[in-house]
């Protein structure tokens, strides 16, 4: 059984829509991510899903070449 998650993370180094544009698409990349939410002035992801680890968002933000700041 999948155990409902939601997470609020900030990320680092982001400066336009693009920036965004790329980590949304990596983080909605993970499996049993249901949404992701991506404020781009304050940096805050709000993310939601199935037994979605911290571990797996790091990955994805990353991944686009940004940084994972710890949960808000």
């Amino acid at each position: 059984m999948s155990t409902s998650t939601k997470g609020v993370y900030k990320v680092e180094g982001m400066s336009c829509d693009h920036c965004r544009s790329s980590v949304l698409e990596e983080v909605q990349e993970i499996d049993d991510v249901r949404s992701a939410v991506l404020d781009l002035t304050s940096g805050r992801l709000e993310v939601d899903g199935a037994d979605v680890s911290t571990d797996q968002i790091r990955s994805a933000v990353e991944l686009a070449g940004y940084k994972l700041k710890e949960a808000v």
